[in-house]
């Protein structure tokens, strides 16, 4: 597959992309002339009705976005701003359709957790983003799971310590090929479930999110400067819980293929 470097992603992205363009050279442009003794290996997702993979440059997720599941983990959904923590590119496992990804238990839990969510991948950034501006940003969507080691998030939350042990670590993003929105526009409602060896865990509809993909870009580029290449997990439904080894996990959101993947 080709690869799509962030130049054709701000080439494609038009005006809006304008503000963003600063800093973001392919890579064959900021390599010293000097040999690295290693070589580390970008992270990118397939594209669907292509041959070109989407470069990831950070991954972003927000937390509490459905009002029962923000409930569910001891929060007030009519009182919080929205919050947001990242994932390290490398947490990125990516399952094709028709598939099923072995996804290796993690070390250090005994309380591993699923939250299935919509994936927004941008084509274009910049700051201050209003939520007018902001779906033109989007390039595609995916299915996604943002995978928890829910006892270790706890007790850092605890002790008043982040929480990054407890969300970022080795393929904690498992995730589907990007559909482009050329191919099926945006999404504004539609069922996201997640279902552990046939049993339906979570049943929720993408409508019930307190903040819309739009208003989650629009705030995220307050806090940083969004660029080509970032993908946004959109936060997950209620009903979050425990999966062991064996487990399958199907991930499902209307207009996307399933996600399915074994914990191993």
């Amino acid at each position: 597959m080709k690869r799509i470097t962030r130049r054709h992603l701000l080439q494609s992205a038009g005006a809006v992309a304008a503000g963003a363009v600063a800093g973001c050279a392919t890579t064959s442009e900021t390599t010293s002339a000097a040999p690295m003794p290693f070589v580390v290996a970008g992270t990118t997702i397939p594209v669907v009705g292509t041959t070109e993979r989407f470069p990831v440059r950070r991954i972003y997720c927000i937390g509490r976005n459905y009002a029962a599941h923000a409930r569910e983990m001891g929060s007030d959904p009519t009182r919080e701003p929205p919050f947001f923590f990242q994932k390290p590119t490398d947490a990125v496992q990516v399952v094709m359709p028709g598939t099923v990804g072995d996804h290796p238990y993690p070390p250090l839990t005994k309380n591993y957790h699923y939250e299935v969510e919509l994936v927004a991948a941008l084509k274009a950034g910049g700051r201050n983003v209003t939520t007018a501006q902001a779906l033109d940003l989007v390039y595609g969507y995916a299915v996604g799971l943002d995978m928890t080691r829910r006892d270790l998030q706890r007790a850092m939350g605890d002790e008043k310590k982040p929480w990054e042990i407890g969300k970022s670590f080795d393929r904690s993003a498992p995730i589907g090929p990007l559909h482009r929105v050329a191919d099926i526009g945006h999404f504004e409602q539609g069922r996201i479930t997640l279902a552990v060896n046939g049993a339906v865990k979570q049943n929720a509809n993408l409508n019930q999110m307190i903040w819309s993909v739009a208003e989650q870009i629009s705030k995220l580029s307050e806090a940083f400067e969004l660029r080509p290449g970032d993908i946004i997990y959109s936060g997950t439904p209620e009903n979050v819980g425990p999966v062991v080894r064996g487990d399958v996990m199907t991930a499902h959101i209307d207009k996307l293929p399933d996600l399915v993947v074994k914990v191993v």
